[in-house]
């Protein structure tokens, strides 16, 4: 086990609860370090269910094409901890993050504290300590009692389209759901949303009314489209032709043009030629990555194709499955493996259009509340899918290599993509 593994392992021991949500527990702890969160950067908060990640993805290749400098704030992480805080533009070093994780350690003095809380209040400590022009902060789950929501002046907040996830802690209707995502509103801080159903809406704009805060709407003060394999953004100052996102899928049309509202919304420092640039070199590991070389990849055939993706929620799912419908035909093989959080019919659902030739299930590695992966198979099976259970990602891979010119798609969760990309040798820049 490393320094770091071992750090964080003590850590985890803290709190008999991986998830508790509160800040009551945090903020003292903030205090006894000298309330880093109230000294750092201009700071732009994302919420919401899916596309935090691609959209905070595209705000920092936008600023990072004008020259800046940015800290970003992730979570969870794909291989190495260290993903989950990139100070002024690089991961933060091992070295660097032991020293503050034991820093930090030292000061909660052993105090009841979830895992989650005390290494957010790290990153609050990195991220004071460091230069930077911007902070890029992601919500973990919720708005309301996340860890992250102790910025009290924000620059910006963005929430990206909610849908249902996480219901046993944010709430049971979309209601509930955006009431809690709505909890990083604040007022006096410019706030932008992305595509919204009617129910979450109406919720998120009964608490920006309450805030005296008046949102850009996606659909409404601002579009995006694709149009002749480039994207169109339009709001009110005028018209982008832009070329198209690096990211994979129609989707990422809707992430784009959401962090370029955010930018000319907030005031940002970013032209139209660095937003070109921007989307040429945006990057976000295990959404639509295309796997082309590595120790995994080298037991398919040549002519075989293989996308790695972390969606594991329905309205995630369902991207997906509007990204590769929108490929040129191929039979197509998903390798799934899931959390057992989450019902494997809502991902497999918006794959039945697309006929899958088979279905071949993993028990994630490492994992003690993955679903089985006989568990996964026996549900793929009753709603009509051909689907088998294999040992691992290998055995997985050997099965789809029998079937000529097929297109391979890993998904179903973050955890399964971190396990496959350290496998493969492909590590997350």
């Amino acid at each position: 086990m490393s320094r770091t593994d071992s750090i964080l392992a003590r850590l985890s021991r803290l709190h008999p609860k991986l998830i508790d949500l509160s800040l009551d527990r945090m903020l003292p702890l903030l205090d006894r370090l000298g309330n880093p969160q109230d000294s750092l950067p201009p700071v732009i908060h994302v919420a919401g269910t899916n596309g935090k990640g691609s959209t905070i993805a595209y705000l920092r290749a936008f600023l990072e094409a004008s020259g800046k400098k940015v800290h970003v704030y992730n979570s969870p992480h794909l291989v190495r901890f260290n993903e989950r805080i990139r100070l002024a533009g690089r991961y933060v070093s091992t070295r660097r993050l032991n020293q503050a994780l034991e820093a930090v350690e030292r000061v909660n003095d052993g105090d009841p504290i979830t895992f989650f809380e005390v290494t957010t209040v790290t990153a609050f400590k990195l991220f004071a300590e460091t230069p930077a022009d911007y902070l890029l902060l992601e919500t973990g789950m919720g708005g309301t009692f996340d860890t992250t929501n102790v910025v009290k002046h924000p620059l910006g907040t963005v929430i990206t389209p909610i849908d249902y996830d996480h219901q046993g802690f944010l709430g049971h209707s979309l209601g509930e759901i955006a009431a809690n995502k709505a909890g990083i509103l604040k007022a006096g801080a410019k706030a932008v949303m992305g595509l919204q159903q009617d129910e979450a809406r109406r919720v998120l704009e009964r608490a920006a009314l309450r805030l005296g805060v008046r949102p850009l709407w996606q659909g409404e003060d601002f579009h995006g489209t694709g149009q002749d394999g480039r994207l169109v953004y339009s709001d009110e100052a005028g018209l982008l032709d832009l070329p198209p996102p690096a990211l994979v899928g129609a989707h990422q049309i809707d992430n784009a043009a959401l962090a370029i509202a955010a930018c000319r919304h907030f005031g940002l420092p970013v032209d139209e030629a660095a937003f070109a640039e921007g989307l040429r070199r945006v990057t976000w590991p295990a959404r639509m990555q295309p796997i082309r070389s590595g120790k995994l990849r080298a037991l398919l055939p040549d002519g075989h194709e293989v996308w790695l993706d972390g969606g594991h929620n329905a309205h995630g799912a369902a991207a997906l499955a509007r990204a590769i419908a929108a490929m040129p035909a191929r039979p197509l093989v998903l390798i799934v493996g899931m959390m057992n959080t989450r019902a494997p019919e809502d991902v497999l659902a918006p794959f039945r259009a697309l006929a899958p030739v088979d279905i071949l299930t993993l028990t994630i590695p490492g994992e003690p509340n993955a679903h089985k992966a006989a568990e996964i198979a026996a549900r793929a099976r009753a709603m009509g899918f051909n689907a088998q259970a294999r040992r691992s990602i290998a055995a997985a891979l050997a099965s789809a290599a029998e079937i000529e010119g097929a297109r391979v798609l890993i998904c179903g969760s973050l955890y399964l993509a971190g396990d496959v990309l350290a496998r493969n040798g492909t590590l997350p820049d």
